[in-house]
């Protein structure tokens, strides 16, 4: 029995072959048409398992892009770009360049020392001869040059304004072209103080002057207000030079004029030295003993006149021969470097003036102590006891 139902057990799935009967074709077909059935479905039912399991991993992967949009892995990386540090930007961060720090401190220093020597000369009635003119015009400039400065700081990182950077480069250039210029006149006043001795304190000396002061913060306005008034590279960034937004072509001028100021300079003292040295042959050859006071006076007058002009060359020289040389493609660094040397100019010019000129020593101490009375008057001296 066991042995038949286990004969019969195969025909149950496959047709038995060799096996005739009435119904044989029927029963054969049965079992075919019912497999085939089953493999087809079977085969449905895989297509669509398998369609459902691409679009569920399908799912899957969108959903862990979008929780990846979404909700990151912090991670720590070096790149500004990076989502994990993008929390700290909400809050306003304010990076200041050590430079504009270093520029800052300089014009503050600048102004605080050239105070002193325009209060000095205002408040002593004494000091109004033309050669204490020209020092406060000097000290006046680079009074306005240390505030613009410090005014270039506030507004470039407190009120960040086109209109206003027009005008605070303006107003730099217009400081620094009269303190320059001022040195010229100095140099100029000085050098007719030795070649006119007998006439220096005539009318004619005191006009020509106030014309020269007219001249040099005329030209010092002029220059000034061309950035204000549309010579600027605002609208043409090809066309800006290192000093943005100065043109490469006011820039040039600029310098150009610094040269030429510089060049007169170095001519009016080789002149001074000469004058000073014809006057030291013809004492030792007449033996004027009393004059050698003056002599002594004029020596020093020519002595700090070489430190003033030293001090100006080697302050600005490396800038106005980069401000030609150099491009705005360039490192922003080289033009700090060059620019912060050329303020210690105007930081060093009123330390000359107040130290060996002893008028100006005694009036800051009875302006600021008041315990010091000097017991003679003020006397008039020429530019040359500077």
């Amino acid at each position: 029995m066991n042995g038949a139902t286990h004969r019969l057990q195969p025909s149950l799935l496959l047709p038995a072959k060799g096996r005739r009967g009435p119904n044989s074709d029927h029963t054969a077909a049965e079992p075919a048409a019912e497999s085939q059935g089953r493999s087809s479905t079977h085969e449905k039912h895989l297509s669509v398992l398998t369609r459902s399991g691409i679009l569920a991993v399908a799912e899957m992967n969108k959903s862990v892009s979008l929780n990846e949009t979404v909700a990151p892995v912090p991670q720590i990386h070096t790149s500004y770009s990076n989502s994990s540090l993008e929390l700290s930007s909400e809050l306003p961060i304010f990076v200041i360049n050590p430079w504009d720090i270093m520029l800052c401190i300089s014009g503050t220093i600048i102004a605080c020392e050239n105070a002193i020597v325009v209060a000095i000369i205002f408040y002593t009635p004494n000091l109004r001869t033309p050669m204490f003119v020209l020092i406060g015009s000097l000290a006046t400039a680079d009074l306005l040059a240390g505030m613009g400065l410090i005014l270039n700081f506030v507004f470039h990182y407190v009120i960040q304004s086109e209109t206003i950077s027009l005008i605070t480069v303006g107003f730099l250039v217009a400081s620094f072209t009269a303190s320059v210029s001022s040195l010229l006149a100095i140099t100029v006043d000085r050098y007719l103080s030795l070649y006119n001795a007998l006439t220096y304190y005539s009318e004619k000396t005191v006009l020509c002057i106030h014309m020269m002061l007219i001249v040099t913060w005329g030209v010092s306005l002029f220059l000034g207000l061309l950035p204000v008034l549309g010579w600027n590279c605002l609208e043409d960034y090809s066309s800006c030079s290192i000093v943005r937004p100065l043109t490469k072509i006011n820039l040039t001028l600029l310098s150009a004029s610094f040269f030429f100021i510089f060049i007169l300079m170095l001519h009016l003292y080789i002149k001074i030295c000469k004058i000073v040295c014809r006057h030291a042959h013809q004492i030792a050859l007449q033996q004027h003993f009393l004059t050698a006071s003056h002599y002594i006076a004029t020596k020093k007058g020519v002595s700090t006149l070489a430190i003033i002009l030293g001090t100006f060359g080697a302050s600005w020289l490396p800038f106005a021969i980069y401000c030609l040389v150099g491009d705005p493609s360039y490192p922003t660094v080289y033009t700090y470097a060059t620019l912060l040397p050329a303020t210690y100019n105007s930081m060093i010019n009123p330390i000359i003036y107040a130290y060996r000129n002893q008028e100006i020593q005694r009036s800051m101490w009875v302006l600021f102590c008041g315990c010091f009375q000097p017991k003679v008057s003020f006397r008039s001296r020429s530019p040359s006891d500077v």
